[in-house]
């Protein structure tokens, strides 16, 4: 196993070197590459062989701009059942995926598949964004751009590639420890772990969340006060009943089903 100088191997420097990028350079990323990463993506883990996905390979300018920040290229990710059920029909089988718990199988799969391409991409040099563009848009509006199936199909992800236009100053923190890894059993935190948990936030050299000088300039006392009073806002009633009847019409949930049991 190769070791880099700080003693990661190869793989592993390549996971911690991933950032999230929003403006992209008109360097090209070749078709040699983008096929590489599509394999690499499709290696990933699934439930029973099925790969209950379809990716979307994007590159026509006008959807990169509207969904993907203008980046060389566009990955979208959709959970979809529609490639086994109609496997089943030809071979005169039913499939019922109409359920909750297929969906979040299939969004297991999706969400898999899509990190992957991710650590791919990253491994050839190339950077990328995960984003919920298709969620901002009217989601009818969004199957049309892509010609989804209407039923047993979500658009679940995006995912941007590009090179980057210019380099970050620095990586984004993560939180590694307190209330996000528990060991055998789930611990909720203490008064004086919410503190210090705070206090990690808030901390300019880890740069967790928005610039340590944004927050600071705009007079808030810790990160979290600007997080919950500026960022944090109540999605609109009239965009959760979208994102219902969309759930609804694509089969994968029944309302009147659940509530009869």
């Amino acid at each position: 196993m190769t070791k880099t100088h700080n003693g990661l191997n190869e793989t592993l420097k390549t996971i911690f070197s991933l950032r999230s990028i929003r403006n992209y350079s008109e360097k090209e990323i070749s078709k040699e590459e983008l096929n590489l990463i599509i394999r690499a993506s499709v290696r990933a883990a699934n439930a029973s062989g099925r790969q209950s996905y379809s990716i979307i390979v994007v590159d026509d300018k006008h959807l990169l701009k509207k969904y993907f920040y203008a980046a060389n290229k566009g990955l979208l990710f959709c959970v979809d059942f529609n490639r086994i059920i109609d496997a089943a029909k030809y071979l005169s089988h039913t499939f019922a995926s109409n359920n909750l718990r297929f969906f979040i199988t299939g969004s297991t799969d999706t969400i898999l598949a899509a990190q992957t391409a991710a650590i791919a991409a990253k491994s050839l040099g190339i950077d990328s964004l995960f984003t919920n563009s298709v969620h901002r848009e009217e989601l009818n509006v969004v199957y049309e751009d892509f010609n989804l199936p209407e039923m047993y199909c979500f658009p679940l992800i995006a995912l941007c590639l590009g090179y980057a236009s210019k380099k970050p100053k620095y990586l984004k923190g993560r939180l590694k420890n307190l209330g996000v890894i528990h060991f055998n059993k789930y611990h909720r935190l203490s008064q004086q772990e919410l503190d210090t948990l705070i206090q990690e936030y808030d901390d300019k050299e880890k740069h967790i969340g928005l610039s340590w000088e944004s927050w600071k300039e705009m007079g808030f006392k810790h990160y979290l006060d600007w997080f919950y009073t500026r960022w944090s806002q109540e999605i609109p009633k009239e965009k959760l009943q979208e994102f219902h009847l969309a759930l609804k019409k694509t089969g994968f949930i029944d309302p009147e089903w659940y509530c009869n049991k």
